[in-house]
Parts: structure tokens; C-alpha cells; sequence
């Protein structure tokens, strides 16, 4: 007896992206057809201007199509207007960017709980940031945390208010290789112990062998999807 079909969380046809018009328009994404499952932990590679952060931000309900289908379970995200897609955000989606955009006059638990204290059925601050091996740095101020330290408190304030899915857009991007290891182990952690889709977007070649699937993407299309059969921690990853 086979295994169960999975349902996908994310779908997505013919997903397509133009920045302006005619002879100068911008092909970000060029027809992308896209399924992701739950529970599964995602990388998305390509060179600077693959279309991955546009892909990234279409599925997180920042940015729009210009056509095709995006779906989140029964969210259409392509045809929501502007309140539905804040719900969405609001009840589903935790970010995580390159730069923290943290408040720097206020404590690592402060910056967590201007999350929780939205959220319907948030962890404590205490909890999120214990999962990101922050437990000791509960009341120290943003200043007092190395550029590591402070994107974790950026991944616990993501991931405070419960989320189904976890986007991370170069969550490494401005971290030396010891220290984006560290934050990498902190995405890994959540994803395997909450069950939090995670779809992180990366430069570095390396970090998808900590994933279930590598989709490399050139020219605004998926040219390579790589199925990982053993997936490696990120503590084993050597860059």
C-alpha cells in the first residue's frame, strides 16, 4: 500500500512578473509552475536577477503577478485584494530579510513581543527566542548582539506568532560564513521541530544540502530542481 498523496501548500502556474513595458520591460519570472508541500524546507538558488525574490515575494503576498495563479491552500493569492493578503501575512507568513529590522533602543524579548502581543495564539518571547539559542540573551538590547545574534532575533520574531510558512530572502547575506551557519541551524530547528514550510532564498551553493528540494532558478524560470534524498544539517555544512 503506497504512501498517501501530499496536498501542496503553495501552487503555482504559469506565475509570471513584468516590471514595466515594452521593448524595456523586465521578465522577472517567466511562466513558473510550482508546487510545495508541508513541512517541507526549500532553497532557491540563481544569480542576481533570476527572479527569485520576486518568486519569494508573489508567494508571500507582497508583490503581485502580472499573470498565471498563485495559490496558498485556499488562498488565491493572485486575485486577493490589499485586506486579504494583510490577513494572510498576518495569520500565516513569517519573513526573515537580510537586514534585521530590528529597533535598536529595545531588548531581544521586547523585539519579539511587538509580535506575540498581535498574534491570536503566539509562543512567549521567552520560548521563540530559546529556540534560537538566544535563551540568555533575553534582555540584552540589539546593540549588545553581534550581527548573527540580532538576525536570529529576527528569525524568532518571525516565527513568534506560529506561522505555516517561513520565507527568508538572503537570511546570510550580510554574515561571515561561521556566523550564517548559526542562523542557518536556527531555520533548520524550526522547520524540523515546529513543522514550519520554509522557503529560503540563497546565493550559497552549499546550504542546499541542508534542504528537501534545491530549485535553481535563471532567467525567470526553474532551470533545475534538485531532490535531496539525505538531507545534511546545516551543523555539518563546510562553506
Amino acid at each position: 500500500m503506497g504512501e498517501p498523496e501530499r496536498t501542496a501548500v503553495f501552487v503555482a502556474r504559469g506565475l509570471t512578473k513584468d516590471y514595466g513595458q515594452g521593448p524595456t520591460a523586465v521578465h522577472a519570472l517567466r511562466g513558473v509552475d510550482l508546487d510545495i508541500y508541508p513541512g517541507e524546507f526549500i532553497v532557491l538558488l540563481g544569480a542576481s536577477g533570476s527572479g527569485k525574490s520576486t518568486l519569494l515575494n508573489i508567494l508571500g503576498g507582497l508583490d503581485s503577478a502580472t499573470a498565471g495563479v498563485a495559490r496558498w491552500r485556499e488562498h488565491e493569492l493572485t486575485r486577493a485584494g490589499d485586506a486579504e493578503l494583510t490577513r494572510y501575512r498576518r495569520e500565516h507568513v513569517g519573513f526573515v530579510f537580510q537586514f534585521y529590522n530590528l529597533i535598536p533602543s529595545l531588548t531581544a524579548r521586547e523585539n519579539v513581543a511587538l509580535v506575540t502581543d498581535l498574534a491570536d495564539n503566539p509562543m512567549s518571547p521567552q520560548q521563540a527566542l530559546e529556540l534560537v539559542g538566544l535563551g540568555q540573551r533575553l534582555d540584552h538590547f540589539i546593540s549588545q548582539l553581534s550581527g548573527g545574534e540580532q538576525q536570529r532575533v529576527a528569525i524568532a520574531r518571525a516565527i513568534a506568532k506560529r506561522p505555516d510558512v517561513l520565507l527568508c530572502d538572503e537570511p546570510t547575506g550580510a554574515l561571515d560564513c561561521a556566523t550564517g551557519i548559526l542562523v542557518l541551524q536556527a531555520i533548520e530547528k524550526v522547520n524540523r521541530e515546529l513543522g514550519t514550510t520554509a522557503v529560503v532564498i540563497t546565493n550559497n551553493v552549499p546550504i542546499g544540502q541542508m534542504a528537501d528540494r534545491v530549485l535553481r532558478l535563471a532567467d525567470g524560470r526553474i532551470a533545475q530542481t534538485t531532490v535531496n534524498t539525505h538531507k545534511q544539517e546545516a551543523a555539518t555544512l563546510s562553506w
